[in-house]
């Protein structure tokens, strides 16, 4: 189908343990978080795969796996299941102590030589499971062996006030990439690495085998490898989002449904798996509008029922917003109920959440104070919901909050969570 794809194996990290998404990743690792209403993070990496008529891929586990297993399942939603192809899970080679789980990408490879070594292969393409973009690999294979690189690295620009949290390249005339500084503190280019990488088989694994102490490719081993051999830049100009924070994940959600997106996942051929999720999406009844309701540049799953408002959010499958309750500028994950005159605004509810009838989720000005417990993570006046936890009726949820994972009635103060707040 491809032939500059048939002798590529893939290997997609996917151990993350994304603390920065807060209650997103309590229960489930980073790439299985749910993305714009029936995705799951994952399913750009693999879809992507899938496009690029890639066939063998290995994807190496680590932090709460089960979620991301039970939804990658055979492989089967992404072309990855029959006899010439396949998607494997790779957990670690966990022993008695902590030091035998992955200590880096790089130990996370070194740990899989095995896997690597029964699935011959011309090139390894190393992927993360956390970015969501649309891109062809086969274009960068075809980059790779036409400058003769031992390692390419996909790379584009960033503004250089983002520098810092990626590794950054200088490249020549070329695109030989002859610099290179892990997320540096001063910016000396504006070329950001996305964490994309195509080796020779051969070249990585000796390059792993040589350096058995070293644990990270960003902080170790790349540099190495441009000190002394052919690694390449390949330009990458599309849209490409690392979301592994609250504000980067409710703003490339938010990004979906702008008129001028740049992302467009049922246009890029990304694919969901329909059958892996609590209450399979092929099972729900299409979304009922009910008279008197409003929806205004949202995205409504099937089995949504709306009766009241919904303004700029996106709504994931079950999600019921009943008479009266308003739902603005927030990302409502499956089987929620937003009941009777309730608001959500500027919110991220996880599964099975309920927000109670005249209760208020996010309340208050933008200038909030940043949230106490985890002022990193929550400082736009984004609030978070956990898993099932109930809302009781009347309650006040300020900007910046976080409402940990099932809780109930009993659990919140008698009118309000200030701004800031963990309940």
């Amino acid at each position: 189908m491809l032939s500059q794809a048939i002798d590529t194996l893939v290997l997609l990290l996917a151990g993350g343990v994304g603390s920065r998404l807060n209650v997103l990743v309590q229960t489930r690792a980073k790439p299985a978080v749910p993305f714009a209403g029936i995705y799951r993070i994952i399913d750009f990496a693999l879809s992507n795969v899938m496009n690029s008529g890639l066939t063998q891929v290995g994807v190496l586990t680590q932090y709460k796996p089960l979620s991301l297993m039970r939804h990658i399942g055979t492989g089967a939603a992404w072309d990855l299941s029959g006899r010439s192809r396949g998607v494997k899970i790779l957990p670690p080679r966990t022993g008695a102590k902590d030091s035998d789980w992955y200590k880096g990408t790089a130990d996370a490879v070194r740990q899989n030589l095995d896997f690597i070594a029964a699935h011959p292969s011309r090139e390894i393409l190393l992927l993360s499971g956390d970015h969501i973009y649309q891109m062809d690999f086969d274009a960068m294979i075809q980059f790779h062996r036409a400058k003769k690189a031992e390692l390419t690295i996909g790379m584009m620009v960033v503004p250089e006030s983002e520098i810092h949290q990626f590794g950054a390249g200088i490249a020549n005339s070329e695109g030989r990439i002859i610099d290179w500084e892990e997320k540096p503190k001063k910016a000396r280019t504006n070329l950001a690495s996305m964490g994309i990488y195509i080796f020779d088989t051969e070249y990585l694994v000796s390059l792993l085998v040589e350096n058995r102490d070293e644990a990270d490719f960003g902080m170790h081993l790349i540099p190495r490898a441009i000190a002394r051999d052919n690694v390449f830049a390949y330009p990458f100009t599309g849209y490409w989002r690392d979301v592994g924070t609250i504000q980067a994940y409710w703003e490339a959600n938010m990004d979906v449904l702008r008129d001028d997106s740049d992302i467009a996942p049922e246009a890029w051929g990304i694919r969901p798996n329909p059958e892996a999720d609590h209450r399979h999406l092929a099972d729900r009844c299409p979304a009922r509008f009910i008279t008197g309701s409003e929806v205004r540049r949202s995205l409504v799953a099937a089995g949504c029922v709306i009766k009241g408002s919904v303004v700029n959010s996106i709504l994931s499958p079950g999600v019921v917003v009943e008479a009266g309750a308003r739902v603005r500028d927030s990302i409502i994950l499956d089987d929620c109920l937003i009941d009777k005159n309730a608001v959500v605004d500027l919110a991220i509810l996880d599964k099975r959440v309920r927000v109670a009838p005249g209760a208020v989720v996010g309340s208050g000005s933008g200038k909030a104070v940043a949230n106490r417990l985890y002022p990193k993570h929550l400082y736009t006046g984004i609030t978070l919901v956990g898993k099932e936890a109930v809302v009781p009726a009347g309650m006040v949820v300020g900007r910046n909050c976080i409402v940990q994972p099932c809780r109930q009635a009993g659990d919140f103060p008698k009118s309000a969570v200030e701004d800031g707040g963990t309940v």
